[in-house]
C-alpha cells in the first residue's frame, strides 16, 4: 500500500509519526528551563555572599558601642530580672555592650581608688556613656568607730567631682550620666536589719542631702544626672512598689530608673546620639535567611522590629 493510501485508508495515522519540529522543541524548552534553574541557583549564592560581605561591613564590634554601669549595689544587682541594667541591655541589644562595674557596699571614695584603674586612659576603646551611681551608702549615719562606708558631704561632693573630671578626660566622645541617691524605706529598712550588722542609719533627710548635692554638682560640672530620690517618690505608693528590702529597687523601681535614664539619653543634645534608635544595628541587611513572608516569595527582616520597646520606652 502506497503512502497516499496508507493516509486515505487510515486518515488519523499521521498523527502518530513524531513531530521533527516538536521534539527540538521540547528539547530546547527543557533545556532553557534547567538553564534558568541554575542561573537562579548562581544568583541566589551571590545574594548570600553580597549579604555576608555587606554584615561583615556592617558590623558595629569589635569597637561597639560601650554603656559602662559604675556604682554600688543598686548597679551590681542591676541586671538582675526586671533590672534596669538588664532593660538597658535588651534595649541597646545589637547597638551597643552594656557592660557592669558594679560593686556591693561601695562608696565613693573607694570608687575614687580605683576609677582609673576601671577606666585606663590607654584603654584602646573609651566607652561612649558612662553610668554613674554612688551616694546610698556615703549617706549612711557615722558609725562611732570611725568604722563604716559613711562619707562627710563635702568630702562626697569632692569624691564624686573627682570620678566625674577623671571620667571627662577619657576622650571628647565619653558621656557622663549620674544617678543621684534615692530615698529609702524607712520602717522597712528598719525591719529587714541583720543581726550580723551594727545598726544602719538610713533616713531619708540624709539621703536628701546627698541627692541635692550630686545634683548641684552636676549642674556645676554640665553633665546629665537622674534625680532618683524625687524620680522614685512620684510613683504611687512608691515606698512598698519600688524596693525589694527599703533599699535595693525592685522592678518597678528599676522600670522607674530605666525610663529616666533613656529620656536623658534621647533629650541630649549629644552628637553623635545615643538614643537607641538613632544607633546602627549589627547586621541589619536583608537575607534570604530571614523569615519569610505571607507571599511566599520574599523575607522579613526581622532586625529593626523594636515596636515592644518603643511601647515601653518612647
Amino acid at each position: 500500500m502506497g503512502l497516499v493510501e496508507h493516509r486515505m485508508a487510515h486518515p488519523g495515522a499521521a498523527h502518530h509519526h513524531p513531530n521533527p519540529d516538536h521534539s527540538i522543541f521540547e528539547l530546547l524548552k527543557s533545556e532553557r528551563d534547567r538553564y534558568r534553574e541554575r542561573e537562579e541557583k548562581g544568583r541566589k549564592k551571590q545574594r548570600v555572599a553580597a549579604a555576608v560581605n555587606r554584615g561583615r561591613d556592617k558590623m558595629v564590634g569589635p569597637s561597639r558601642p560601650q554603656i559602662v554601669l559604675f556604682g554600688s549595689s543598686i548597679v551590681q544587682m542591676s541586671f538582675g530580672h526586671g533590672g534596669w541594667g538588664a532593660i538597658l541591655s535588651e534595649v541597646y541589644a545589637r547597638k551597643a555592650d552594656v557592660i557592669l562595674r558594679g560593686y556591693y557596699g561601695w562608696n565613693s571614695t573607694r570608687a575614687l581608688e580605683v576609677v582609673d584603674k576601671v577606666f585606663p586612659k590607654d584603654a584602646a576603646v573609651q566607652p561612649s556613656l558612662v553610668v554613674v551611681y554612688f551616694g546610698g551608702n556615703d549617706s549612711m549615719g557615722p558609725h562611732p568607730s570611725g568604722l563604716g562606708p559613711h562619707v562627710p558631704l563635702p568630702e562626697y561632693v569632692d569624691n564624686m567631682k573627682k570620678i566625674a573630671l577623671h571620667l571627662q578626660s577619657l576622650s571628647d566622645s565619653t558621656r557622663i550620666i549620674f544617678l543621684s541617691c534615692p530615698p529609702v524605706d524607712e520602717a522597712k529598712v528598719r525591719q529587714t536589719q541583720s543581726p550580723y550588722l551594727s545598726e544602719v542609719i538610713r533616713t531619708n533627710e540624709l539621703c536628701k542631702s546627698y541627692s541635692d548635692a550630686c545634683v548641684e554638682l552636676c549642674k556645676e560640672l554640665g553633665i546629665q544626672v537622674v534625680d532618683l530620690f524625687s524620680t522614685l517618690q512620684k510613683a504611687d505608693d512608691w515606698e512598698t512598689v519600688c524596693f525589694t528590702d527599703g533599699i535595693h529597687l525592685s522592678a518597678q523601681g528599676s522600670k522607674l530608673v530605666a525610663a529616666e535614664i533613656l529620656r536623658v539619653v534621647k533629650e541630649a543634645e549629644w552628637r553623635p546620639s545615643l538614643h537607641w534608635k538613632t544607633m546602627p544595628t549589627e547586621f541589619s541587611e536583608d537575607s534570604p535567611y530571614d523569615l519569610v513572608a505571607a507571599d511566599g516569595k520574599t523575607t522579613l527582616n526581622s532586625s529593626e522590629w523594636t515596636y515592644f520597646w518603643e511601647e515601653q520606652w518612647e
